[in-house]
């Protein structure tokens, strides 16, 4: 189990991470979501041990992950770190990062094992092309193989798509989460993408100001953001008499009794998202069609999600 007991860390005067706990187990999977400058990725980078923590401490299966102070070398051969950074060899091949720290003793087992990660990464057509000629998605790819080649315990990932397209990344998501899944890997994931999380993480922390907001389940948290920041994670949302609904929550009808002025309507390709006041407040909803502006519509609420 990872484990991050009552850790706090600051960059000079300035804390960044305070007070936090978490426990991840092996093969689990934690989200950490959070505004940019919460503490995401100073939270990866302390457990990787590149930084000190300045109280609390950091373990996994009890035995105590060292920082620089205790550890010349950053990083632990149980545990890898995809930064955004990557940590490639641009004039060596794909296949030749990919297995970089495979052991040459058993050519066939490499070479089939490069062959399995080429595929989790879709990059099979791309073998034997040398790094310096990929695109910023495709080295991305590279890293995040790179990294899964020795089956690591725990692996970290801070924006492991964010490089990627859409035409990609639908696929290469569900690839790398099963894969992780299927090999028992613990997996901590820095992400601003809803779609990081809601079908593949087990946990979700929610950090703000470097201090845990919230911890659970995704599936819990949409349903019951509690907080603004949570509900603004996931989708469209506004708050009425003090309680947060999603844009989808509030529908036209005629027998509505919310009176709304439209604003601006969206098209989302399946529908619009129409933007409206309701007594000065701003509101969010769902229509099959694009609604004039300054049009009064009624709406009400559904209770359920």
């Amino acid at each position: 189990m990872l484990s991050v007991q009552n850790v706090t860390f600051s960059y000079g005067e300035s804390k960044t991470i305070t007070n936090l706990s978490l426990d991840v187990k092996q093969g689990e999977y934690l989200a950490v979501v959070g505004e940019s400058g919460s503490g995401k990725s100073t939270l990866l980078k302390l457990i990787y041990g590149e930084f000190d923590v300045d109280e609390g401490e950091i373990s996994w299966n009890k035995s105590r992950v060292l920082g620089p102070k205790d550890k010349l070398v950053v990083g632990h051969e149980f545990m890898k770190y995809v930064a955004q950074e990557f940590d490639l060899m641009p004039y060596t091949t794909v296949s030749e990062n990919i297995g970089t720290h495979l052991s040459n003793f058993f050519p066939e087992e490499k070479e089939k094992r490069i062959k399995e990660l080429l595929d989790v990464v879709e990059l099979q057509k791309f073998s034997n092309t040398k790094v310096k000629l990929l695109s910023g998605g495709q080295k991305q790819r590279v890293a995040l193989a790179k990294a899964i080649a020795k089956q690591p315990e725990v692996i970290l990932l801070d924006e492991p798509f964010s490089h990627i397209d859409n035409f990609k990344k639908q696929s290469l998501r569900k690839n790398l989460f099963q894969f992780l899944k299927s090999k028992n890997i613990a997996c901590v994931v820095a992400t601003h993408d809803k779609n990081d999380v809601l079908a593949f993480a087990d946990q979700m922390l929610v950090l703000h100001n470097g201090k845990m907001l919230l911890k659970g389940a995704p599936k819990v948290l949409y349903k019951t953001p509690k907080h603004a920041l949570v509900a603004a994670f996931f989708s469209d949302y506004c708050i009425l008499d003090g309680v947060i609904y999603y844009a989808h929550q509030i529908t036209f009808s005629k027998q509505g009794t919310i009176k709304a002025d439209v604003k601006h309507s969206f098209f989302q390709g399946t529908h619009y998202m129409i933007e409206a006041e309701v007594n000065n407040q701003t509101v969010y909803f769902s229509h099959p069609s694009a609604l004039e502006e300054k049009q009064e519509v009624s709406l009400e609420i559904k209770a359920n999600l």
